[in-house]
């Protein structure tokens, strides 16, 4: 039987961050004026911007898929999610994605939406059941590569571009989801280093 992660630990930062983009998505135009990814004003030194552009979105059901998005995450990997980290890891996820559309997609003129940051998102809680052991861990991380590696090769799909009334940038889920790994594999290393660290402690005592 499924259980959803209903602690506040859990659902805190999903929580947040939807609330956050509801309330820049109802003070729009003026959201997208100062906070939306824009390369030309991140050229004018506005890196706030590489951040701050994945809490918008371009209408109503832009809104609604990354809500759901998000909140089909939680109900996946909730039981992994602190307030604190996991705003990090968002956050981290996010800039990453700002920072590779600025760096390898110069085509990338204006952006907005969280879908890049939830593909990160998605990475992290694969790899966290991977390292529980779980089967489900694998199936997932290989269906969100398979999806991305999609993308990259067919490009974005119109139905979702004509839903949202803009563009789907592929190359936004690819930077996100190479983020969300950089933060696993972050992560392993620090867990790797503080293991070996404390038995060779032991074995010096």
């Amino acid at each position: 039987m499924f259980n959803f992660p209903l602690q506040a630990k859990h659902w805190a930062g999903p929580l947040l961050v939807l609330a956050l983009s509801l309330v820049l998505f109802v003070s729009e135009p003026a959201s997208s004026q100062w906070l939306a990814y824009d390369r030309i004003l991140i050229k004018s030194h506005q890196w706030w911007r590489l951040l701050s552009g994945n809490l918008l979105h371009t209408n109503a059901n832009h809104l609604l898929l990354n809500g759901a998005g998000l909140l089909l995450l939680w109900a996946l990997h909730g039981d992994y999610y602190r307030p604190g980290a996991y705003l990090g890891l968002l956050l981290g996820c996010g800039l990453g994605c700002g920072i590779g559309l600025y760096l390898f997609s110069p085509e990338m003129i204006w952006y907005v939406g969280l879908s890049g940051a939830l593909h990160g998102l998605f990475v992290w809680g694969g790899g966290q059941d991977i390292r529980l052991g779980l089967r489900s861990g694998w199936l997932l991380m290989a269906g969100v590569w398979a999806k991305i590696g999609y993308e990259q090769w067919q490009g974005p799909s119109e139905e979702i571009a004509s839903l949202i009334e803009a563009s789907v940038a592929v190359d936004a889920h690819l930077y996100g989801a190479i983020s969300g790994l950089l933060i696993l594999a972050g992560q392993l290393c620090r867990t790797r280093f503080a293991t070996n660290k404390e038995t060779t402690y032991e074995k010096e005592l």
